[in-house]
């Protein structure tokens, strides 16, 4: 395996193809009232390849940048590896889904071809049609890549480890031309690093639902099983989004011991799944369920935790890692086989002076994200970019052996300080070592001379009976006149009835007088799918204040 002590083995990503041989299983893909589908590691290096020599027949060349967007199956995740071993630039983009608006999509797309000098852009046959008539690049669906395929295989030239392995892709809501740049070297050191925070072993099983253009599901659920050859159970998200109960029977039936979610998806499952839905189904086997990507609640974990502990979770099992695409991945890790720690603090501080005072009682409840993993260093930074001490707020930077190289074609960001420390935009606080997450510095809204972390509002609309569970959003709207910024809520209901929308709005406004120590100016329930997310399914936040001001 690959780990801090093996490193100097592995030069590339490619190295992994040579791993790849034998009967044991790489993927199995797991589908709702479909037979599981079981792709040897041999099997998965045949069809790479197989790609790779079709891809050079359809005229792509070394360091070409080509987007997969994609259906997330094995024909889109042998794509992304057909494409790195040919010796071009991949990069997984989302595809257009029913909850996406259309024309945003293809206005995102054609910006993000032109911008990033795309080649080419692999996807469906059903998609590429559409696609073909927004951007300037070559679009080829799956058959015409199937027809491409050659007999022999051309002399690839070998990866260098220095150059850029493949691109993320952020999921910003203008047109997500900032690709973070990632070379072999900085994977490899990450899945090294990293393998260690979770004691990684040939005995796990990787078990995942995520999408593969984020960086959770791409490193975590993607290429770190594959490259550490162990198997990897996979879902769609979009299957699994409808059926929670999906990724337990996949656990329960294939062993699995590694799972990587967001926060609302721990909320999801033990809203969701139905009793009967989980007879025979076992947990016990499970290491670890690790939350990552959105600021951890205790109450998701508690409750979580309560809904399937008969199951065979633990409190144990229930890990935090604070992660980036800029960092490869993960940055933090909590302690394996220990619950993360709970640091209970002042409120009023925090949200005024920015100082975590530790409490016994009556105080917020903050999850710890861990210690940094090896070979990544984490500072806490005020204003003017000088470390602060410990239990003071400010932006999260990082430096590590797995950083990004840079945004692709993007020489107008610079993201460093003159420390080369990486900037995040996240705030928190650092205790005992532990990182503590608090939000987002562009998110946060300033009411009254208090910090207020738009999360923290809308985990208290989304428990409001009426509102449409993870459809709520917060942001801040300037008051010139008061010198201050107004809370703003929009929540969606099922409802439209005048009188059930009153108590709603009722109720929202009382929910977070109650749980807070701030007042909501507005509160506005709008349809079903009117509020925007990010590609990656997070809150646009500036987008929807932007869409809400100009239909006031």
């Amino acid at each position: 395996m690959l780990t801090l002590k093996t490193r100097s083995l592995f030069h590339t990503l490619l190295d992994a193809l040579s791993l790849q041989e034998g009967e044991q299983p790489a993927i199995i893909y797991v589908q709702t009232g479909k037979a599981d589908e079981e792709i040897s590691r041999t099997a998965f290096r045949q069809r790479v390849l197989t790609n790779a020599r079709a891809l050079h027949a359809l005229g792509i060349r070394p360091r070409d940048l080509v987007i997969i967007a994609h259906t997330q199956n094995l024909e889109s995740i042998t794509l992304f590896w057909g494409t790195m071993a040919m010796g071009a630039i991949p990069s997984m983009f989302p595809t257009l889904t029913e909850k996406m608006d259309t024309a945003v999509y293809m206005q995102n797309m054609q910006k993000l071809v032109s911008f990033s000098d795309v080649r080419a852009i692999l996807t469906t046959d059903t998609f590429a049609p559409l696609l073909k008539t927004a951007v300037s690049c070559p679009v080829y669906g799956s058959s015409q890549i199937k027809e491409s395929e050659a007999p022999s295989q051309p002399p690839f030239p070998p990866a260098n480890p220095g150059k850029i392995a493949f691109l993320q892709h952020s999921s910003g809501t203008t047109g997500l031309q900032k690709g973070v740049a990632l070379t072999h070297t900085a994977v490899l050191n990450q899945l090294a690093s990293y393998s260690i925070g979770i004691a990684l072993t040939t005995d796990d099983v990787i078990v995942s639902w995520l999408p593969l253009y984020h960086d959770m599901g791409l490193i975590a659920g993607f290429l770190l099983p594959l490259m550490q050859g162990i198997p990897l159970v996979l879902l769609s998200p979009f299957d699994w989004v409808r059926h929670p109960a999906l990724l337990f029977r996949a656990i329960d039936a294939h062993g699995g011991t590694l799972c990587w979610q967001p926060n609302f998806a721990y909320n999801h499952a033990a809203r969701r799944i139905r009793p009967q839905e989980l007879e025979g189904v076992s947990l016990a086997s499970m290491r670890l369920f690790i939350n990552c990507s959105e600021p951890v609640r205790a109450d998701t974990h508690a409750q979580f935790f309560e809904r399937f502990a008969t199951l065979g979770i633990t409190e144990q099992s229930l890990a935090v890692s604070y992660a980036m695409a800029e960092n490869v991945f993960a940055v933090t890790q909590t302690a394996v086989n220990q619950a993360p720690h709970l640091d209970r603090v002042d409120g009023m501080e925090l949200a005024k002076n920015g100082r975590a005072i530790p409490v016994s009682s009556d105080g917020v409840l903050i999850v710890s994200c861990g210690l940094p993993i090896k070979n990544t260093a984490v500072v806490l930074l005020d204003n003017t970019h000088h470390p602060l001490p410990d239990r003071r707020v400010g932006e999260i930077g990082i430096k590590s052996d797995c950083m990004l190289s840079g945004y692709h074609k993007r020489p107008d960001l610079r993201p460093f300080t003159d420390d080369k420390f990486y900037l995040t935009g996240d705030r928190g606080y650092m205790a005992d070592g532990r990182l503590y997450i608090i939000g987002r510095s562009k998110d946060l809204i300033i009411n009254a001379g208090k910090n207020v972390y738009p999360q923290d509002i809308e985990a208290i609309v989304n428990e409001v009976e009426g509102v449409k569970n993870g459809r709520a959003v917060v942001f801040g709207v300037q008051d010139t006149r008061e010198g201050t910024e107004l809370i703003t809520v929009v929540a969606e209901v099922q409802t439209n009835n005048a009188a059930a929308r009153k108590k709603i709005n009722k109720a929202i406004r009382q929910a977070i007088a109650k749980h807070s120590t701030v007042t909501a100016s507005y509160v506005q329930l709008v349809e079903e799918k009117w509020i925007l997310k990010t590609s990656s399914g997070k809150l646009a936040r500036a987008a929807n204040r932007d869409k809400w001001l100009k239909k006031r």
